[in-house]
């Protein structure tokens, strides 16, 4: 099968660029065709299997000279939020992609197109090409992005429901995708996320190397407040006995200011807090093998893939308690021990509520001394979720 790939964003720093990524490793094992449209800037290398294709739209250039467009307005490298594209930056970015889109189809001949986002490029795919099959990969990222923002909104409410199918994490959102879009059920498809196993596995050599006798808890992701850095660094000062902790924190950043309240609010902290910055794969998974705890405080997610990559380096796992992960998991992974914690009261989707993120933060206190209890997720489990099951799922739906 030829399969063509779509995003506006990097295909390689954020949850959604990973989940691309793994796909696209996946059907080059099993053999499909392939070729990528993807945002980039000239200095980003692209890492893709050498027989895939890449047609890049480069942003900061002279077609388009603004960074890369964000489905999140912190993402962890400088970004343009979509809120703020005036009509001719809107111009651009649609002449640029469209540009590309047609090269890619005209060049590379697709069976289908499998666009990440139901956001305004998975629109524009459907829009040329009715008749091509075209899917769209949902996030999470988009329908918040498409609920808080108005940019392109009537159009791309138009061109959504024309896909072929839509692919959901889990059941809460495939509900939320039917309602926002009025797509009946049998089109959209609950997948869920993989993992890597040949990078995330039980490390004995590194766990037996560990020579610190305190707990030490790791967060990885965006470095900001929508991912719950700061809720994370005040809730030490709610657990007992803090100085018994090491805190670690793996990711990028993109707001500069929001950044630099962290680390002062880390230099103030009951416990030793280190920033590890963006790490690659096979340096994240050391870090969790060197980790007691992986927390996950996020305020908003679709189905975070970092939870069953923490599961797998033998790592216990608190989460928030968003829609749609708990029951995913508890099918997928039954008896993961994960502690799961009710997040704060939220305005304008991904905004907390100043007056209750003090009882968030204490129970996430709780939860971080109380998940050693809880038993490590059942390894075998783990490794049954993984990329290439998900890329055979995915070309039975193609091939309906």
């Amino acid at each position: 099968m030829r399969i063509l790939s779509v995003t506006a964003q990097k295909p390689d720093s954020t949850g959604s660029g990973v989940f691309l990524t793994e796909l696209v490793k996946g059907f080059d094992k099993a053999g499909h065709q392939q070729a990528i449209i993807c945002g980039t800037v000239h200095r980003d290398t692209i890492h893709f299997p050498a027989n895939v294709a890449v047609f890049p739209v480069y942003y900061q250039s002279h077609d388009v000279p603004f960074p890369v467009c964000g489905m999140s307005d912190e993402m962890p490298y400088k970004s343009t939020r979509y809120c703020d594209m005036n009509e001719r930056m809107t111009d651009q970015l649609f002449r640029a992609f469209r540009k590309q889109i047609l090269e890619a189809v005209e060049v590379f001949r697709p069976d289908v197109i499998l666009c990440h986002h139901l956001y305004f490029l998975t629109a524009l795919v459907r829009e040329m090409f009715p008749g091509i099959p075209v899917y769209g990969q949902c996030h999470g990222s988009d329908l918040r992005q498409f609920l808080k923002n108005p940019w392109q909104h009537e159009w791309i409410l138009s061109q959504i429901p024309k896909l072929n199918g839509i692919i959901a994490l889990h059941e809460e959102q495939k509900k939320q995708i039917c309602f926002l879009f009025g797509i009946p059920e049998e089109k959209v498809h609950v997948l869920g996320t993989g993992y890597n196993s040949d990078v995330f596995f039980v490390n004995e050599a590194v766990k037996s190397a560990r020579q610190s006798d305190k707990i030490r808890l790791i967060f990885a992701g965006k470095i900001s407040e929508k991912k719950g850095v700061f809720s994370l660094l005040r809730a030490m000062n709610y657990v007992r006995q803090p100085e018994c902790y090491e805190l670690a924190l793996a990711g990028g950043y993109g707001n500069e200011e929001e950044f630099e309240k962290i680390r002062n609010l880390a230099e103030q902290a009951p416990c030793k807090v280190e920033f590890l910055g963006r790490l690659p794969h096979t340096r994240l998974a050391e870090e969790m093998n060197a980790s007691d705890i992986f927390v996950l405080p996020s305020f908003y997610e679709g189905l975070p893939l970092v939870l069953i990559e923490a599961m797998a380096c033998g790592t216990r796992v608190i989460c928030s308690d968003l829609p749609g992960i708990q029951p995913w998991l508890e099918k997928a992974i039954p008896g993961s021990g994960v502690v799961f914690v009710t997040p704060p009261e939220m305005q304008n989707e991904d905004e907390p509520l100043p007056e209750s993120l003090p009882i968030f933060e204490k129970a996430l206190a709780e939860a971080i001394v109380t998940v050693m209890d809880n038993p490590l997720a059942d390894q075998s489990l783990v490794r049954s979720v993984s990329w290439d099951a998900l890329c055979g799922k995915l070309i039975g739906i193609f091939e309906k």
